[in-house]
């Protein structure tokens, strides 16, 4: 065996102490070093062939670079990269998780509704990481101040259906006086389906009829978003 096969070929310890992550972010701060860099410091070690950074940046190139595509990847899935055991793939679930949470109640701090952004915010964390689809509703007090979201439904890779009179009737038990229509598209394409616009129409109608009006529907596609409201289709 010669000496390449007994030690890492880009050893971190071998760097310069200022561009090791961990120092780095000792004598800097978190905010100074890269999404690779942060993964490395979760990973902590990397193969024989591989430092931590490498092995970090190996597993985002994976998701080109999106950390809303890493957060959607189930343990089994990363402990498929060589170099990532079960406990390695739990710390990074944990940290991503723990992100989305800080966003979700940051989100909600914010409750008053002003914009489609607003909504946006509210509903990115919750349904941003997911990988099949979700229907939700904000429902809103008549200051637009947020009441509660509440799930409608949950589906497959391509669809969920929403029943108008489930989402009324939730609505209504709430006491609200307008909501908003959520839900995602994990394929990554913000554009309304024909369905969505079919169901847009119908609790429009629907919301006009009860004097509880349908203020926009959010479509999230990771980090980007379809306002029916913003595009005059409302």
């Amino acid at each position: 065996m010669s000496t390449t096969d007994k030690k890492p070929l880009t050893g971190i310890k071998s760097w310069a102490e200022d561009d090791r992550p961990r120092e780095k972010l000792l004598s800097k701060s978190p905010s100074a070093l890269s999404d690779v860099e942060l993964l490395a410091i979760l990973i902590g070690s990397g193969t024989r062939q591989l430092s931590a950074v490498d092995l970090a940046r190996l597993i985002l190139a994976s998701t080109r670079n999106s950390i809303t595509e890493l957060s959607r990847l189930t343990i089994k899935e990363l402990i498929r990269f060589k170099g990532i055991g079960e406990a390695k793939a739990i710390n990074i679930a944990a940290a991503l998780e723990l992100g989305r949470r800080r966003r979700l109640k940051e989100s909600l701090e914010k409750k008053k509704i002003t914009s489609s952004r607003d909504a946006f915010e509210i509903m990115h964390s919750i349904l941003s990481d997911n990988n099949y689809e979700e229907f939700w509703i904000l429902t809103l007090n008549r200051g637009n101040m947020v009441k509660n979201t509440m799930r409608i439904s949950e589906g497959s890779l391509s669809g969920t259906v929403a029943d108008p009179k489930k989402i009324f009737k939730m609505a209504l038990d709430d006491n609200a006086a307008s909501l908003i229509l959520c839900h995602n598209h994990p394929s990554g394409n913000n554009k309304p389906s024909k369905m969505d616009n079919e169901i847009t129409a119908k609790c429009k109608n629907a919301g006009i009829f009860l004097d509880m009006p349908v203020l926009d529907h959010i479509i999230i596609a990771g980090d980007t978003y379809f306002s029916f409201a913003d595009e005059g289709l409302l």
